[in-house]
């Protein structure tokens, strides 16, 4: 019983901090159907790519370069290096889906995105297992109001306000951030967030945020890398952990 009010307790988290993103993805899907739509996609191009790209990042930069006419091989590619951070989140979760079958370890995958990896992360680690119920929470509130939205600002958009207006554009990267601080737990994920976001910051500034956003998502990981692990360290201080300390030698 105390594993399932543990397993709860993580729903429940999962829930109540995806809530906090629901209304800025909302947003922000609107106006990539609205640029969907200014980029002469047909409303079910815009719905499929949000249904199967599902990459907020990757969408706005597809459209982008659809719409300048550029070559289909240099989208593929851009969108490619946009979305390999998601490698390292499945490098993160793979442990975890070693007991799930394969049909749901690929749809798991599909929906692996910034939001999902930040939502699950912190309940993997409080219960030191998988829980499935729990990821596919994470996956349906993040999913929704994205392909919703898309269809809503591809119909209307125009008359929506700007979210930056609203100031919608401040509430997502705050929430992803206060997510962030959840997945900081030692001393390696520390250096991975300092390193990451200090890198992706003055790469963005330098060259362009898309730019800065592979650069930190590759750096930080690799920088923390070079960390050494506390944990093992004490695992080859003392190998037994369970063994008695040696009786000191008499007078």
């Amino acid at each position: 019983m105390a594993g399932g009010r543990d397993a709860r307790a993580v729903r429940r988290g999962v829930l109540s901090d995806g809530l906090a993103i629901v209304l800025s993805l909302f947003a922000f899907g609107m106006v990539f159907g609205l640029a969907a739509r200014q980029a002469d996609f047909s409303m079910v191009e815009a719905l499929s790519m949000s249904l199967i790209a599902y990459s907020g990042a990757a969408q706005f930069a597809a459209v982008g370069l659809v719409a300048s006419g550029a070559p289909w091989l240099g989208i593929v590619v851009l969108t490619a290096l946009l979305n390999a951070r998601h490698v390292l989140y499945a490098a993160s979760l793979a442990p975890w889906f070693a007991a799930v079958s394969r049909p749901r370890r690929a749809a798991a995958a599909h929906f692996l995105t910034d939001e999902v990896f930040a939502l699950t992360m912190p309940g993997v680690r409080a219960l030191a297992r998988l829980d499935l119920p729990a990821y596919a929470l994470a996956a349906v509130l993040t999913i929704t109001p994205w392909v919703l939205a898309t269809a809503v600002g591809y119909a209307g958009g125009q008359l929506l306000p700007d979210p930056r207006a609203l100031g919608l554009d401040i509430v997502f990267p705050a929430a992803m951030a206060g997510l962030a601080v959840a997945l900081v737990t030692d001393r390696r994920s520390l250096v991975a967030a300092v390193a990451g976001g200090s890198i992706g910051l003055v790469v963005a500034l330098a060259l362009q945020p898309a730019v800065g956003v592979i650069a930190g998502g590759v750096a930080g990981p690799l920088v923390a890398m070079l960390i050494p692990d506390a944990r093992e360290q004490e695992r080859r201080a003392d190998p037994d952990p369970l063994r008695e300390p040696a009786a000191e030698p008499g007078p």
